[in-house]
């Protein structure tokens, strides 16, 4: 009720107020220009273009501030701002995503944290984009949540002058969730600049970051078939029980980033030389306490993850410090492209304050994990005429050999039809909590030394105004992956023992992705195909036999009408959204080490989830209504996110993102 009244002080005033001695030579709201229609002044001169408000990426690529609203828009009107088609949610907002599509990873040389549950909404050094602007930009960003709690996202951008930017955001989340223990807040602070002398001498982009991630942790429901059994008692979730009641998991993090470039000749010529320097310094920690050590199954007290070194107020700790220092020389010729050769210096110090003793009071689990890497690298840059292509090789000159192959080319045969290619060669090592993990749990500690994975990545693009189409073709060597260590005996007392494992052979992974829009008049149907095959050289001797699990085919169908009201002062948008994904082993979570990790032993999937959507679009405002997998109201529920650990129920959430031209 409280939606629907908002939306009538939203709207009604709005139509009212656009009705009435509109000139004739407004521009159509629905237009590439509709967003500027506030910046119109009474002098023609002064007209903001929207081409001049830019998105700019660190690798220097420009995009151009949208403010449409298309069935695209509402594919990204989410938590993580981006379609998430290949990801799968958790029931509340802000838990982690099991992953369906496993060619969205990305892969870097160097090891992170790990802790990788944490860290879908979790922005890196390449995900904060720049700006430049012709007036002030705004963006507020507002959505309900699963209970009470609220998601909005604040944004503001201006350029001072032709030369300098400014930008500042807070993202900020709380949702209560349906089950037990499952609350999450998060906050995300992001504060950068831009600078160019006017002859382009002297490039500068910086930002710096602070991020926390707080989620309860319930460890998934303990009696699956109280959710499944359709009982009308268990359809307030708060009557189903779970494994834990008040552990909780916590990231922090904060970075400074900073990427500029000098000019060494004074004045921009044909030939060009640039002195370039790259820094990034960041450290993150991340906590996981769990203050009553027992879980209860029935009637039962069991020790969920085996047994514990203290009876009570687990606490672990996990800390890490990154310094990224990048020096290059790059040469720019107008005909040739731009030739760019570095050194690079790479330090991380993962620690715990505290070691482990063996029986013999030897050290079994040291306390520190510190790593120095330095490489050198060259990057080729070309584009010219209808090619745009980027070539970067770098390799390691100490003891830790990593190394990265990456070529990307794109033709653009003409505005509507563009190739994108790609081959990537990496040899990366482990994220540190492969290597080493401390806990209060016994069998959660552990020292390893694992190989360099080996990722050979092949990939294709092509779009065209009659279909979208990709193909990728992954090799995995020495592929690291977590799975539950637990005994028949220890399976049985419901116990959880995830450790890491490295397999030796190869797997192959071929993914092919389809899109193709048809339009019917004021009627749409819009439709995406996965397909994914997966092969292994042999299987493990013990544990899981297939390493890698996802689902055969995903699939998104959606079929919606749009169409202008009100002399064009609205834009309307509606349809319903179906969403599929056949049956598979489907990875589990664990929250003590905030990973997910592969069990042979549950399929998930094999249900339908129906989405209906209402969007508006007013001026620079959107307004989304949606209700969410509205068919779990009266089908089976066994719909599940991972094992234990269940999809989203019906719910009707309402959001609106408003754009400020000033």
């Amino acid at each position: 009720m409280r939606i629907l009244f908002f939306l009538y002080l939203l709207v009604i005033p709005s139509l009212l107020f656009s009705q009435g001695g509109a000139p004739k030579k407004n521009l159509d709201m629905n237009s590439e220009y509709s967003s500027i229609a506030d910046t119109v002044k009474k002098k023609k001169n002064l007209i903001a273009k929207i081409e001049q408000y830019q998105i700019v990426t660190i690798e220097h690529d420009t995009t151009i501030v949208d403010t449409s609203l298309t069935l695209k828009s509402d594919y990204r009107h989410n938590y993580l701002r981006r379609d998430n088609f290949g990801l799968l949610p958790f029931a509340n907002i802000g838990q982690p995503y099991n992953t369906l599509q496993y060619s969205l990873t990305n892969f870097s040389p160097f090891p992170d944290i790990g802790f990788q549950g944490k860290h879908f909404d979790f922005l890196s050094a390449e995900e904060i984009n720049y700006y430049h602007v012709a007036t002030p930009l705004t963006e507020l960003f507002f959505n309900t949540t699963m209970g009470k709690g609220q998601n909005v996202d604040s944004f503001i951008t201006l350029n001072t002058s032709k030369n300098l930017n400014f930008f500042g955001a807070y993202r900020g989340l709380r949702s209560e969730g349906k089950y037990i223990n499952q609350l999450t807040s998060v906050g995300n602070f992001r504060i950068g600049t831009s600078y160019n002398t006017t002859d382009k001498r002297y490039i500068l982009y910086l930002h710096y970051a602070y991020q926390d991630i707080l989620n309860e942790e319930n460890g998934g429901i303990t009696t699956p078939e109280d959710f499944e059994s359709g009982d009308p008692d268990f359809k307030n979730r708060q009557r189903l029980q779970v494994y834990l009641t008040d552990a909780e998991s916590f990231l922090k993090g904060n970075r400074l980033f900073f990427d500029h470039a000098f000019r060494v000749n004074p004045k921009e010529a044909s030939n060009n030389l640039y002195v370039t320097h790259q820094f990034n310094f960041e450290n993150k920690f991340f906590e996981y306490k769990q203050p009553t050590v027992l879980s209860t199954v029935g009637n039962t007290s069991v020790q969920r993850f085996g047994e514990s070194y203290v009876t009570s107020n687990i606490k672990d700790q996990t800390h890490f410090e990154k310094l990224y220092n990048k020096v290059g020389l790059t040469y720019e010729n107008m005909l040739l492209g731009k030739f760019n050769f570095f050194i690079d210096d790479y330090r991380s110090n993962y620690k715990y304050y505290r070691i482990i003793l063996d029986d013999n009071g030897e050290v079994a689990v040291n306390d520190n994990l510190y790593r120095e890497i330095n490489n050198i690298g060259a990057q080729y840059e070309y584009q010219k005429n209808k090619w745009n292509g980027r070539f970067l090789f770098t390799r390691s000159i100490t003891k830790e050999t990593i190394s990265d192959l990456d070529a990307k080319l794109k033709y653009n045969l003409n505005e509507k039809i563009q190739f994108d290619f790609r081959y990537q060669n990496i040899s990366k090592l482990p994220n540190n909590n492969y290597e080493l993990y401390q806990s209060s749990y016994i069998e959660y500690n552990w020292s390893n030394d694992f190989k360099n994975e080996k990722i050979n990545l092949l990939s294709a693009k092509i779009y065209t105004p009659w279909l979208n189409a990709e193909a990728s073709y992954t090799v995995l060597t020495d592929h690291l992956y977590f799975a539950d260590d637990a005994t028949d005996q220890q399976i049985e007392d419901h116990e959880q023992i995830v450790k890491p494992f490295q397999y030796g052979g190869t797997i192959n992974y071929l993914s092919l992705k389809a899109n193709k829009e048809f339009k019917f008049g004021k009627f749409g149907l819009d439709n995406t195909l996965l397909y994914q095959k997966i092969s292994q050289s042999d299987q493990p001797a013990e544990g899981p036999k297939q390493i890698l699990n996802v689902p055969d085919f995903v699939t998104r169908n959606t079929f919606y009408y749009s169409s202008h009201f009100f002399k064009k002062a609205l834009y309307l948008q509606t349809g319903v959204i179906f969403s599929y994904f056949t049956e598979y082993y489907g990875n589990d979570y664990n929250p003590v080490i905030a990973e997910f990790f592969v069990q042979d032993t549950k399929k998930i999937g094999n249900y339908p989830v129906f989405d209906f959507f209402l969007n508006a679009r007013i001026r620079q405002t959107r307004i989304y209504l949606k209700a969410e997998h509205f068919n779990s109201a009266f089908s089976d529920s066994n719909y599940y996110a991972a094992p234990n650990n269940p999809y989203r129920d019906f719910v009707i959430r309402f959001g609106l993102v408003w754009n400020f031209f000033q």
